[in-house]
């Protein structure tokens, strides 16, 4: 069963986001989307098998032979 939010504490998370992501500036914010997208990928890649990952790179070089 989930948990009930409390939605006062939902409005003001919600409200202290905005208004810090509206304190920065564009090229920080793409900064701060690079760096989280660099963390899961390595962590996603730790995570996986070798044959996972050979897999994975056999299925992106067939795509992109494919479009040639």
């Amino acid at each position: 069963m989930a948990r009930k939010k409390n939605p006062a504490a939902v409005a003001l998370g919600k409200l202290g986001g905005r208004a810090r992501a509206e304190k920065l500036s564009a090229e920080r914010q793409s900064e701060i989307g690079r760096l989280a997208g660099m963390v899961g990928g390595k962590r996603r890649a730790e995570a996986l098998t070798p044959e996972q990952r050979r897999a994975i790179a056999r299925k992106a070089a067939n795509a992109r032979w494919r479009d040639k």
